[in-house]
C-alpha cells in the first residue's frame, strides 16, 4: 500500500469513528474494539492516526455497524405537511464522505472526467464525489457570472411553479468528448436533470450516469427509460 493510500484509509476510520460517536457511546466502542476509551478518544479527535494494520483491523471491525441508508434515512426530518428539510445529512461531512466513496465505487469504471451539479443543494454532494474520484466538480446557477463570456444555457418550467427557470454554465465548465456524472441532493420531477443532461448535449459531452441522494416517486425508472442511462438514488421516496 502507498503511503497516499495508507493516510487516505486512516482518515476514512477516523470519519467512521466520527460518525458511529454520534450512536454509540466511547463504552460501547470500546467493547466493539476492544481498545481503551482513551485511545478511541484520541482517533475521534485526530490527535493520533492508527498504525496500518490497526486501521485495517478497525475498519474490519465497524464497517458492518454502518448502514449509510438508514443514517440518512434517521437524518431527514419531515414537517407536519410532509415536506423534508435534508441539511442534517449534507452537513454531516462524516457521512457525506462515506456517502461519496460508495458513489464513487459505482461509478468508477465510466472514467468520469467531470462531476456536474445545479447551484446550490447540489454541491455539497458534488464535492465529496469528485474529490473520491479525483475529477473536478463543476455547477450550474440561475444567474450569469459576471466575467464570464460565454455560457451553456437552458431554459425550462418546474413543476407547479408557473415561471421559466434558467440555468446557466460557463462553457469552460465542460469540453466535448469528456464523461460527466451529473449528481443532486433530490431528485422530484426531473427538470433540472434533464436541463443539466441539456448542457452535456450542448458541450458534446457524454454523461455516463446520474446519482441522487433522495428521488421521491417514479422519476429514477423515467429517466432511465429515457436516457439509457444509469441513473441511481440512495434512498427513495414515495
Amino acid at each position: 500500500m502507498s503511503q497516499l493510500k495508507s493516510v487516505q484509509e486512516k482518515l476514512r476510520l477516523v470519519r467512521v469513528l466520527r460518525l458511529l460517536k454520534k450512536t454509540y457511546t466511547y463504552e460501547e466502542l470500546s467493547k466493539i474494539t476492544g481498545l481503551p476509551i482513551t485511545v478511541l478518544n484520541r482517533y475521534v479527535r485526530g490527535k493520533v492516526l492508527p498504525s496500518a494494520e490497526r486501521t485495517k483491523e478497525l475498519l474490519s471491525l465497524l464497517l458492518p455497524y454502518i448502514n449509510v441508508e438508514e443514517e440518512v434515512r434517521k437524518r431527514i426530518k419531515f414537517d407536519e405537511y410532509g415536506f423534508f428539510d435534508n441539511m442534517p445529512v449534507l452537513s454531516d461531512t462524516a457521512l457525506m464522505s462515506l456517502i461519496a466513496e460508495d458513489v464513487a465505487s459505482r461509478y468508477m469504471d465510466k472514467n468520469v472526467d467531470r462531476v456536474l451539479t445545479a447551484a446550490t443543494d447540489g454541491i455539497a454532494l458534488g464535492v465529496h464525489v469528485a474529490r473520491e474520484l479525483n475529477v473536478d466538480v463543476v455547477y450550474a446557477k440561475k444567474k450569469k457570472e459576471v466575467g464570464v463570456e460565454k455560457f451553456y444555457e437552458v431554459s425550462y418550467v418546474p413543476s407547479a411553479s408557473g415561471s421559466v427557470t434558467t440555468l446557466y454554465l460557463p462553457q469552460w465548465a465542460l469540453k466535448k468528448g469528456e464523461n460527466v456524472l451529473i449528481v443532486d441532493d433530490v431528485i422530484r420531477s426531473g427538470e433540472t436533470q434533464r436541463a443539466l443532461l441539456e448542457m452535456c448535449r450542448q458541450a458534446g459531452a457524454k454523461p455516463v450516469g446520474m446519482f441522487f441522494l433522495i428521488s421521491v416517486g417514479d422519476v429514477i425508472e423515467r429517466l432511465r427509460e429515457e436516457y439509457s442511462i444509469p441513473v441511481e438514488s440512495l434512498i427513495r421516496l414515495e
